[in-house]
């Protein structure tokens, strides 16, 4: 029971993120872009990070809750499930982020 507790608060606390996110606030949280001086920030829309990275909340909140229900259900499938597509889209996130200049300002 403390395990479906434990995945429950972890899905809130990312769907919070994600809707925080998603409406260009709490950039401060983002690995990399919080470091950045003023002017290099600058450089970045913002808001396009923000919306990317709330959105990756969003599915990182639905793995959460397939891991949840595997608990619950007793399937060993969701859990599966969950896991996996907890790495794979991980992995799209650093590659789609890496590659590229997505979230730079056009000028």
């Amino acid at each position: 029971m403390a395990g479906v507790i434990l995945f429950l608060a972890l899905v809130a606390l990312f769907l919070i993120l994600g809707i925080m996110l998603s409406r260009g606030k709490w950039s401060f949280l983002i690995a990399g872009f919080n470091v950045m001086s003023k002017e290099e920030k600058e450089k970045y829309d913002e808001l396009a990070l923000c919306k990317f990275m709330g959105k990756f909340m969003f599915i990182i909140a639905f793995s959460m809750s397939l891991l949840g229900l595997s608990e619950v259900l007793k399937m060993k499938i969701l859990f599966d499930a969950g896991v996996t597509f907890l790495i794979v889209s991980t992995i799209f996130v650093v590659i789609y982020t890496n590659t590229s200049n997505r979230f730079e300002k056009k000028k």
